[in-house]
């Protein structure tokens, strides 16, 4: 099938004139059969930018091996070199792209501009960095991401002692002008709307001349498992995170030391896999998967079963089979907030309601993912009720349409999840997951082609 043009309206969450981009329209493969595939995914995004962070900041370099190539990490690539910091792509690279050695430099130089694209974790984690340059470094982002919570970060760098210029916005794009040197000290944030900004300061907390002691203070801290994630990454690195109380972290000045280490394979982008399986009634191989992680994709062990598959660790190789009906579900998923799209797809196909709730937060990530959700599951004939922290899902006869992406790779490949059961779904714009997933549409196809045992690789 052709994909066509598409230059119609769109819906738009912020409610702004923003303007909509012409793309093409991706027509979603319908599954004829029960789905019997082996699928590998590239590296993990959470970690591959994490490490990318810590190894630019460590005391000698770092070899990251099978690391994510996609635009978020892309652009965190470019973010560091821009600040003088050796990044080397290796030969003989493995089937979704080189092996990366990270050089740290002896002072991260300034002076530069940088364009964090979409990438939550580079408008987030880069900023602390490049304050810790010398010299100005103005930061932007697509026109997308301009309404993406960003005031409480740029609160906390000054209240460490971060010359920031922002024409009062509290949003991109903003200049740095760093010293060479972050004072450091005891700060308190509202990181309610991202846990991204507790992490992007802890990342380059060690550091700072003073360290930091961190307090969140506010009505909830979401996406946990993200944080765990940080100081983990820190840890591995030799560096002490003291959590003498929940929502608060201390780091002192110390060393951030250099780790050559294997990124894990994404597992928030293996839900649209896994939920194939349930959708169709077929089986889905995932391979290397992890038998300890803090990725939040973990979780589908334990949601998948309850909207009606059975799930199994063989090893390293988690199955996730169909059993030919989808039962609606109560999910409370404060702490998952990435997997929302995917099993809210899941929800839409299933026999009865469900309840997707805690996910007030996703409202600031790539799009209001809620807002979004509902308007595009009821768009194909859904019955969607948007709440401020919740959406209820109530089954419904889907037809086909176009589906709206938003710039969002996760709207992306929650469309395409939808249209394996209904025909007719058109996808708006399946280039945007090649912000954390390039080869998804490749997957996807080959995914519905392979015979049984095939393991898919692009």
């Amino acid at each position: 099938m052709q994909s066509r043009a598409y230059s119609g309206p769109e819906f738009n969450p912020y409610g702004d004139s923003r303007p909509t981009e012409t793309s093409e329209l991706w027509p979603a493969p319908v599954a004829s059969a029960p789905i019997d595939a082996d699928v590998a995914l590239p590296g993990s995004k959470s970690q591959t930018n994490r490490e990318l962070v810590l190894a630019a900041l460590a005391d000698a370099p770092s070899l990251l091996t099978a690391p994510l190539h996609s635009q978020d990490s892309d652009r965190m690539v470019e973010a560091l070199t821009a600040l003088g910091v050796g990044i080397e792509r290796m030969p003989e690279p493995g089937p979704f792209g080189a092996d990366l050695r990270i050089t740290p430099t002896a002072e991260l130089t300034g002076s530069t501009t940088v364009d964090a694209g979409q990438a939550g974790t580079v408008m987030r984690f880069f900023p602390p960095v490049a304050a810790l340059s010398l010299g100005p470094v103005t930061i932007d982002v697509h026109e997308s991401a301009r309404n993406r919570p960003m005031t409480e970060l740029l609160h906390a760098l000054r209240a460490l002692g971060v010359d920031i210029a922002d024409e009062g916005r509290g949003t991109p794009p903003f200049t740095i002008h760093g010293t060479g040197r972050v004072p450091g000290g005891e700060i308190t944030i509202d990181a309610s709307a991202s846990s991204q900004f507790v992490s992007g300061l802890l990342l380059s907390a060690a550091r700072f001349e003073n360290g930091l002691v961190l307090h969140h203070e506010g009505e909830r801290l979401p996406s946990l498992p993200h944080i765990e994630m940080t100081i983990d990454a820190l840890r591995s690195r030799g560096v002490v995170v003291e959590t003498p109380e929940v929502g608060t972290w201390v780091v002192k000045p110390q060393t951030i030391r250099a780790r050559d280490l294997a990124i894990e394979p994404d597992l928030s982008n293996a839900a649209p896999f896994l939920a194939a399986a349930v959708a169709t009634g077929g089986r889905v191989t995932i391979g290397n998967w992890p038998a300890e992680t803090t990725q939040v994709g973990a979780d589908l062990v334990k949601y998948l079963p309850q909207f009606g598959a059975e799930v199994s660790l063989d090893g390293d190789r988690l199955t996730v089979r169909g059993t030919g009906a989808i039962h609606g579900v109560s999910l409370d998923l404060t702490t998952g907030g990435e997997l929302v799209p995917a099993l809210a797809a899941l929800a839409a196909l299933a026999d009865s309601p469900s309840e997707l709730t805690g996910i007030g937060h996703i409202r600031h990530h790539e799009t209001d993912r809620l807002a979004a959700l509902a308007a595009e599951i009821n768009g194909l004939g859904g019955r969607v009720i948007e709440s401020e922290d919740a959406l209820r899902i109530e089954p419904a006869e889907l037809h086909g349409g176009v589906w709206k992406s938003y710039h969002d790779h996760r709207m992306s490949t929650a469309g395409a999840l939808v249209g394996l059961r209904v025909p007719g779904v058109e996808i708006h714009d399946i280039g945007a997951t090649a912000k954390t997933l390039p080869q998804f549409p490749e997957l996807w196809h080959r995914m519905l082609q392979a015979p049984a045992q095939r393991t898919l690789l692009p």
